[in-house]
């Protein structure tokens, strides 16, 4: 099997999340247009508790590519094969118990919460996704530790299809019992998209599977230990930050009725921040989660090998995509809140404010991301968790002081997700420099990238103008500005020398196990 570089691996991955993620604005368009702030809410409120669960698990995927990619740096391709058999194994069991848990147990759920009661069917719809997603992330494991992302890329996409697909449907067949039943349906999508993204990657392991010549594969309990070993604390890290969002489902609804809101006006501000703001930053998250992704195996082989300055290296040059993905993804969505807001939630476009202030979240957010991947490849996985532990804590102080205040409100909640990730993201460059000792270089990797945003912004907001003067269009004047810019942020990278061309060939070549 052929695997890819960073840049490559990266691309693919990022390309097929920003398509899953614009079909996943095609889901929540009809979605919003169906059942409205309220109903996204209701939607909403059930999303952080599920992926709160999924979380707990997510570290045996992250682990198998770590694991895999090693074996593999050493030619024991049989024991990637027995990794997989163990990691189904213990998948399916936490990915079950996930399920019955969310779908016996929620009522007392959504009264311990003191979430709305309509939000009851959310909660059961979306109870029957654990158990495929634990499966089908066994298999994405399986291919990003053979460094192909391919796979990966494609079965996000039909994720997707399946989500939009039968969400929608079934947001439709059961809007007219109301739209708690409604957003019930919707939730229950990602059970759908689920079976479709597993299904191919199912596929496609029995393929390599038999190309490999490997019928039967033996149990192999120190393999088990193994991949426990690396995905407890990975999974620890990886709950604690759900954890941000699950504050927010918690405590932001609560803490909006102590500020004098009534329960419908806290789920419809709830919705605004989560369901239209944050769906909108996780745009450009998806490409530094792919890096992230791509960059974990990737690190774990050089440094197994013990390659130090290959390692320095990578760790340079995905610091340096990080920022090229950040500081622009923040200047647009911060400068453009508005027209990009009328654009993907026309006549439904409130919480354009919460939208321009979250965006300054997003380089933390990524430089967050990207230093626990980097950390992670190396072997360090408790440091990670302490430093998401003490931003979780920071975001709970500020969120419980500033959302009751009535004139802060729901911008309480965006402070506390702003000042938490600034946290992480100091902190976990610090245990990086410490570590590993790596020397970032500064000027290359976060002045430059942000030099060749502000003459993109600058473009943009100059072509936006003229041309809603011009056309009176909103969104044919966002959609020409904003390509307009991305040409001028690549000129921008290009003139400034951001990356040098020899360190771009080299790092797109494929080479083959």
């Amino acid at each position: 099997m052929k695997k890819q570089s960073l840049i490559k691996g990266s691309l693919i991955l990022g390309i097929s999340g920003i398509i899953a993620r614009f079909l996943g604005l095609f889901f929540r368009w009809p979605l919003i247009m169906l059942v409205g702030d309220e109903g996204v809410g209701y939607y909403q409120m059930s999303y952080p508790l599920y992926m709160f669960f999924v979380a707990m698990a997510s570290g045996i995927p992250v682990a198998m590519s770590k694991i895999i990619s090693e074996n593999n740096a050493m030619g024991d391709i049989k024991g990637s094969f027995e990794v997989v058999k163990e990691s189904t194994i213990l998948m399916a069991i936490i990915g079950t118990g996930t399920s019955l848990i969310l779908f016996l147990f929620a009522q007392p759920i959504v009264e311990l919460l003191q979430w709305d009661q309509k939000a009851y069917y959310s909660l059961v719809g979306i109870s029957f996704a654990p158990i495929i997603i634990s499966i089908m992330t066994v298999y994405r494991g399986f291919f990003q530790g053979f460094q192909n992302m391919t796979p990966s890329a494609i079965s996000q996409i039909l994720e997707q299809i399946g989500r939009v697909v039968v969400g929608v449907a079934l947001a439709i067949l059961l809007l007219p019992k109301g739209i708690e039943f409604a957003a019930g349906g919707a939730t229950f999508g990602a059970a759908a998209g689920g079976i479709a993204g597993g299904g191919y990657l199912l596929s496609r392991y029995l393929k390599i599977k038999k190309s490999y010549g490997i019928k039967k594969i033996k149990s192999n309990p120190q393999v088990l230990s193994n991949i426990l070993k690396i995905a407890i604390p990975i999974s620890l890290g990886t709950t604690v930050g759900s954890i941000m969002s699950l504050i927010d489902s918690i405590l932001v609804p609560q803490k909006l009725l102590e500020a004098g809101f009534s329960t419908q006006q806290s789920t419809i501000l709830y919705a605004q921040l989560t369901g239209k703001a944050s769906v909108i930053v996780n745009i450009p998250l998806t490409l530094s989660m792919a890096m992230c992704i791509s960059l974990i195996p990737i690190i774990a082989e050089s440094y197994v090998l013990k390659k130090k300055r290959e390692v320095e290296n990578k760790i340079n040059l995905s610091m340096k995509l990080s920022t090229v993905i950040a500081i622009p993804c923040l200047f647009g969505l911060y400068f453009m809140a508005e027209p990009v807001m009328k654009f993907i939630f026309p006549g439904r476009f409130e919480g354009v404010e919460i939208l321009k202030y979250l965006a300054l979240s997003l380089p933390f957010i990524i430089i967050t991301q990207t230093t626990t991947s980097i950390l992670q490849g190396v072997g360090c996985y408790i440091l990670p968790v302490i430093n998401l532990f003490v931003g979780c804590i920071a975001k709970i102080f500020i969120t419980l002081i500033l959302v009751p205040v009535s004139n802060v409100n729901i911008y309480g909640a965006v402070i506390a997700s702003v000042s938490a990730y600034t946290i992480v993201a100091i902190l976990n460059i610090i245990t990086m420099k410490i570590k590993l000792g790596t020397k970032l270089k500064f000027y290359e990797n976060f002045i430059k990238p942000a030099y060749a945003a502000s003459f993109m912004m600058i473009g943009v907001l100059t072509i936006y103008n003229i041309l809603y003067r011009g056309t009176g269009s909103n969104g044919v004047a966002c959609l020409i500005s904003i390509f307009i810019g991305v040409i001028i942020y690549f000129i921008g990278i290009v003139v400034l020398k951001v990356f040098r061309l020899d360190e771009v060939k080299n790092r797109i070549k494929r080479s083959k196990y």
